[in-house]
């Protein structure tokens, strides 16, 4: 890609083909000699992370590996990172990969430093003033899918072993110090993850600006966001060695992330009970269920989103808007209903109650009751649009 520019919103994005070369510097801009990468084991055993601490170390930094992060971590694998952070004296974290990868090396940046218990800082309230600040490690954040946009977050998900409940651990000093954006990293990966997680980053734009909450430069970002979806998803999929389309996909997911300050909505409401009792993809059940939250949303959306379908030259408002999201779907073999990927009707009413919980559940254009929840999963699972 013939681009290269550094943006510094929300934190400093490093963006462009071969930026991951320029890690080593930035560790030492930060601070940090001693970082341990956390990955999940597939790419721990990949070249672009061997190479990688390969080159660490070269420029003479003592970089360490953790890679026991499953694809819904939870909080043994944090607990496990903290203990290779401390035994291995390291000052900083390198969250290397997909968001799970992100989300663990975040938090396990954040809980090293602390006494308490990981879900103490939960994301209610100000339960994050509970957290000694001081000693709160810096992070660098390297995404190898486009999909989450973890690396401009402040947050990291991990999911309750015991209840399976996705929880948002939150602190402001979980943001990235710097996040290095580069599309050559994402080109290896499957045609079937680049649409997840690519529908995914659709899901961050698409609910940031569905979301009620007066943010009108969030809903800019959203707006923009679809549009780069829309215009590279298909190409990123079909043709994954594209370096424009993958890189775009990457500003794109980024730009969801961004905006869903703004709020998210019934999708993640849903994705995340779901991803937490059936060990589910989380991208892949957005995408799955974003149809059916558009239409359950329509009396509140409509609107907006005929100003969308006009931005994004999609004829025919809202019903157009739909339309593209069922086409779109098709064309990347997502499948149309939940029932399709082993999630049945058995636990309707559980997943509704864990849903309305949900902190994504605030920043839906309808506040849905537990029993309204279970209705549109039971549409998604059946296919009843």
């Amino acid at each position: 890609m013939s681009v290269s520019a550094n943006f510094g919103f929300p934190t400093a994005l490093k963006f462009g083909a071969g930026r991951i070369n320029e890690l080593a510097d930035l560790c030492k801009e930060a601070g940090i000699a001693k970082p341990l990468l956390v990955t999940d084991p597939g790419l721990a055993e990949m070249d672009m992370v061997t190479s990688n601490i390969e080159q660490l170390k070269a420029a003479g930094l003592d970089a360490g590996l953790f890679s026991e992060v499953k694809p819904n971590p939870v909080e043994k694998n944090i607990d496990e990172g903290v203990e290779a952070y401390r035994s291995g004296d390291h000052d900083g974290v390198i969250a290397f990969g997909g968001g799970s990868a992100l989300d663990a090396g975040k938090i396990i940046a954040f809980m090293q430093g602390q006494t308490r218990p990981v879900f103490d800082f939960e994301d209610v309230g100000d339960w994050w003033t509970r957290a000694n600040v001081d000693t709160i490690a810096q992070n660098i954040a390297v995404p190898t899918t486009a999909g989450t946009g973890s690396e401009v977050g402040r947050a990291g998900l991990i999911t309750h072993s015991e209840t399976h409940e996705k929880k948002i651990i939150f602190h402001p000093k979980m943001l990235p110090t710097f996040a290095i954006l580069d599309p050559e990293l994402t080109i290896g990966l499957p045609a079937h993850l680049t649409a997840a997680t690519g529908m995914d980053a659709l899901s961050h734009n698409m609910e940031a600006y569905s979301a009620p909450s007066y943010h009108p430069m969030a809903a800019g970002i959203a707006l923009e966001g679809m549009r780069l979806v829309k215009e590279n998803l298909a190409t990123a999929v079909d043709q994954g060695s594209d370096i424009d389309a993958r890189g775009n996909m990457l500003v794109a997911s980024a730009m969801g992330a961004t905006a869903f300050q703004r709020g998210l909505g019934a999708m993640h409401a849903l994705a995340h009970p779901l991803g937490g009792v059936y060990d589910a993809h989380h991208g892949l059940l957005n995408a799955i269920l974003m149809p059916y939250v558009l239409k359950a949303n329509e009396s509140a959306i409509a609107d907006r989103f005929v100003r969308a379908a006009r931005y994004l030259d999609i004829d025919g408002g809202f019903d157009g808007f739909l339309e593209w999201v069922l086409d779109m779907r098709a064309s990347l073999n997502i499948p149309e209903k939940l029932a399709d990927i082993g999630i049945d009707t058995g636990k309707l009413e559980m997943i509704g109650e864990m849903a309305v919980k949900d902190p994504s559940a605030g920043g839906n254009p309808i506040q849905f009751s537990a029993d309204q929840y279970s209705a549109i999963l039971e549409k998604a699972i059946t296919g009843k649009l």
